[in-house]
């Protein structure tokens, strides 16, 4: 039986809720639902005799409806524009109702049974049916999962599919873009703060597969740290003056094929002579295949994963503001 729905106007509007509470609930940081409240209006939190915010259950639903539809491919600025075209109607969006407002989820499919349909849906060119996917997965999962378990698998096994000829260029480079896009769109949804330390997230000289860089930028801008995505083939002498100029503390850059990870040999080097010298951190698909590359490139491997290499860079971070 499908849960019966309510509108958003029928949960309790009474303000009860910290900041830290409410981004717990909804997995969105204190900093960005301020910067939403300051350059959308999106919610009005009453303030408590301390001073601090206090948020209703119906705030809670408005931010969840909200991220909903950031994750789906909706930008920021459209989906309050979405939500205030419903307030000017009358009425708030429909929200299922469960046992209780904050109840988990039921996880009824894997994730490798969404990887799964999503690869089918962008092979057959149907992007209502992909966005319908990928919507219930970030509902679901965690947006970690969500890459690691969903779109990193779907995004290989059509490599793989036009690596046996099952696959045309076109229809394969439909569907990456797609993804791009989607995530393009997710990674703009997040306030780059200012005056902390910064992260430069790229692909070395040639590489073109950013899929991977792209999904890290997302993550680390998600958990409040200041990143500046950079995209594919970046030119190595061009971005030393870059960071001459910008300074930042941490710079990733990733690799796929092996030719390009060789690209990469002798950057740290000429990063260390820098007077603010940053500190080189680098992965990819070559690096994983074939660990010896990694003594040639020098500077920090930063892990298999897309977990470990959120993680290592955090922590890179996290040193650097201490400083």
């Amino acid at each position: 039986m499908e849960p019966r729905t309510i509108t958003i106007s029928d949960i309790p509007n009474e303000p009860q809720y910290t900041i830290k509470t409410v981004s717990k609930q909804t997995g969105i940081l204190p900093v960005t639902i301020r910067a939403w409240e300051r350059r959308y209006t999106l919610l009005t939190p009453k303030r408590a005799d301390n001073r601090y915010r206090l948020y209703s259950e119906r705030d809670i639903a408005i931010l969840k409806w909200i991220q909903n539809s950031i994750n789906s491919g909706v930008s920021i600025s459209r989906a309050v524009s979405n939500l205030k075209t419903y307030i000017d109607h009358g009425y708030l969006p429909e929200v299922p109702q469960t046992p209780a407002l904050f109840a988990e989820i039921r996880q009824t499919h894997p994730p490798a049974y969404y990887a799964n349909h999503l690869y089918k849906a962008l092979l057959g060119h149907d992007d209502t049916a992909a966005d319908k996917i990928l919507q219930e997965a970030y509902a679901i999962f965690d947006m970690l999962v969500v890459f690691e378990d969903i779109l990193l698998p779907c995004m290989f096994e059509i490599g793989e599919a036009w690596y046996r000829g099952e696959l045309s260029v076109t229809s394969e480079h439909r569907a990456s873009n797609f993804i791009k896009a989607k995530l393009m769109s997710l990674l703009q949804t997040y306030p780059n703060r200012r005056k902390v330390p910064s992260v430069l997230v790229g692909c070395a000289p040639f590489e073109q597969h950013e899929i991977g860089p792209l999904m890290l930028a997302i993550l680390l801008r998600r958990m409040g740290h200041r990143v500046e995505y950079l995209g594919p083939d970046i030119p190595l002498d061009d971005l030393l003056v870059y960071v001459r100029e910008e300074r930042p503390a941490v710079i990733v850059l990733s690799a796929t094929l092996e030719n390009n990870a060789l690209e990469l040999a002798g950057f740290e080097q000429k990063l260390r002579k820098m007077e603010h010298a940053p500190v080189f951190g680098y992965g990819g698909a070559s690096f994983n295949l074939k660990p010896e590359l990694r003594e040639k490139v020098g500077g920090i491997f930063l892990g298999k994963t897309l977990r470990e290499a959120t993680q290592r860079v955090h922590a890179l971070l996290k040193k650097s503001k201490r400083r």
